[in-house]
């Protein structure tokens, strides 16, 4: 089971060359499975880059985030209360980034790899992360 960070998520459907040969790999096997997630703050975080000219999509965020919902291997974890009240909690994380926090968060409730680029996350011995 693996879980995308948001930036894993837009590279997967929109430009998977960025993706590394790991996360290719581990993002194919969990396809295979049914077993790729991704946390609905990342539609925040997205809807709010794309506000902010952050980030560019080739359509509206709305329609970019239905054909991803739309997909039967791909499933967004809402956030609930164990996760919010676990991203405030997080032992030895320093950094502020909200979104950054729940998809961690997220990941550790699931027991998944998290398939992320940043290399803060990366280094985070709580969560078992891929890139």
């Amino acid at each position: 089971m693996i879980l995308l960070d948001t930036h894993v998520l837009i590279w997967h459907l929109s430009n998977p060359e960025k993706l590394s040969v790991k996360a290719t790999q581990a993002i194919e096997r969990a396809v295979n499975n049914n077993e790729v997630y991704a946390s609905s703050i990342s539609a925040w975080e997205m809807a709010m880059l794309v506000q902010r000219g952050r980030l560019e999509l080739t359509m509206d965020v709305k329609d970019w985030l239905a054909i991803a919902e739309s997909l039967t291997y791909l499933h967004f974890v809402p956030v609930n209360n164990r996760i919010a009240v676990k991203s405030v909690i997080l032992p030895d994380f320093v950094y502020p980034d909200p979104a950054d926090r729940i998809i961690i968060s997220t990941a550790m409730s699931l027991k998944a790899f998290l398939i992320t680029k940043d290399d803060r996350i990366l280094s985070y011995k709580h969560v078992k992360s891929i890139w």
